[in-house]
């Protein structure tokens, strides 16, 4: 019998909770269906009632409680709202948010992954035909550079004030992230190739060259701003690619790839970017692909089991429709369903039930685009397809 999996559920602020009870819904309904080997437990925190209550946003023990649990399940954190009640209680973003960066560093989930898929059904905001064409997968070093909160302000509050943020690179982060895009290429070719449904990519790296290949990694910098770190970036991924010649290779300073998001996603496959170039860029690519509605989110750590990776929607905590039953659950289940796939590595009957999952809410997406149903409605839906 498999090991029991335990997921420790984190349901946040705002709709956070909303979306999660769908999620568990759906997982109680494949445990049952499945005799899946899985537990959860809720915590309370960390959360905006929490710290109202306590005066912290979450426990100083927290991170050594999640530490004994195989994944973490993030609802949303942020504002609570209601946005009318001036006297509500309210928390800056940089402290609303911090136990996120805090669980990312704690647990070295060094792997930001955002899939951007055009799925049937969802929201497409490009009018050009060859939009429906999206399947880019973004991923984004998240345990240094611009986000590793080292700085201060000096003089605070006075006109001679100066604030400093440093940016901070390694290159052991470096060449792991680099070397897990084409890791990721490679698998995502290989997935593509057994479904039928190849790709053509050519090397953009300036030899012309006119071998077509089936994948392809993009790395984002702005070296010519941004030299230090860029250079390093630019000197790593010229000495990896070294070991990959069936993947080709692209490099794109972070303001045109933000323009060529736009004007032609299509032509991307993986894109490998910095810790805040690539929070820009998913949040651009999860629109791309529908919306932060349909778009999931997953921080990892490849490199060790032991510790707890983290599964959240892109979506925010969206105070505005927070207890009106209004929040569409489908990133939040999209999320679960590569949640179950990645703890699947070692369980493959946990991977096909994340699988199910993911086919079941995109089947859902499709057969109901555009219509307008309740929060409750659309796990119930999800539910009765799963349970059969």
């Amino acid at each position: 019998m498999a090991e029991t999996t335990r997921i420790a559920v984190t349901p946040g602020d705002g709709v956070g909770p909303e979306v999660v009870e769908e999620a568990l819904r759906c997982l109680e309904v494949l445990r049952t269906k499945h005799n899946l080997a899985l537990e959860w437990t809720r915590f309370p925190w960390p959360s905006h009632t929490w710290h109202q209550k306590h005066g912290e946003s979450m426990p100083d023990d927290a991170l050594d409680q999640l530490r004994h649990y195989d994944a973490i399940l993030l609802g949303a954190l942020g504002d609570p709202g209601p946005l009318d009640d001036p006297d509500r209680y309210l928390l800056s973003d940089s402290v609303s948010l911090a136990p996120l960066l805090e669980m990312r560093k704690g647990f070295d989930q060094w792997v930001c992954e955002r899939p951007a898929r055009l799925l049937p059904g969802a929201r497409q905001y490009l009018a050009d035909e060859r939009a429906k064409d999206i399947d880019m997968l973004v991923i984004r070093e998240n345990s240094e550079g611009e986000y590793v909160s080292q700085g201060g302000r000096l003089r605070k509050g006075t006109e001679d004030e100066v604030a400093t943020q440093m940016e901070v690179f390694t290159r052991r982060a470096t060449d792991r992230i680099i070397r897990y895009g084409f890791e990721q290429a490679r698998a995502r070719a290989a997935e593509r190739v057994k479904e039928g449904r190849t790709r053509s990519f050519r090397s953009l790296d300036g030899n012309r060259d006119t071998q077509a290949f089936e994948s392809q990694v993009c790395l984002v910098t702005k070296r010519n701003a941004l030299r230090y770190w860029g250079d390093m970036y630019t000197e790593a991924f010229e000495e990896i690619r070294k070991e990959y010649a069936d993947v080709a290779i692209h490099h794109e300073l972070v303001d045109a790839a933000c323009m060529k998001f736009v004007q032609n996603p299509w032509a991307f496959d993986v894109v490998v970017a910095s810790n805040l170039q690539g929070d820009i860029l998913t949040d651009l690519a999860a629109v791309l692909s529908g919306g932060m509605g349909v778009a999931p989110s997953c921080n990892l750590n490849p490199s060790d089991t032991g510790m707890p990776s983290m599964f959240e929607p892109t979506h925010g905590s969206a105070p505005d429709i927070a207890g009106q039953g209004l929040a569409d659950p489908t990133a939040m289940l999209f999320t679960t369903a590569r949640m179950l796939q990645w703890l699947g590595r070692k369980d493959p009957v946990m991977a096909a039930a994340g699988k199910e999952l993911y086919s079941t809410v995109a089947a859902d997406l499709k057969e109901n685009a555009g219509k307008q149903r309740r929060t409750r409605e659309i796990g119930e839906a999800i539910c009765q397809q799963i349970a059969g």
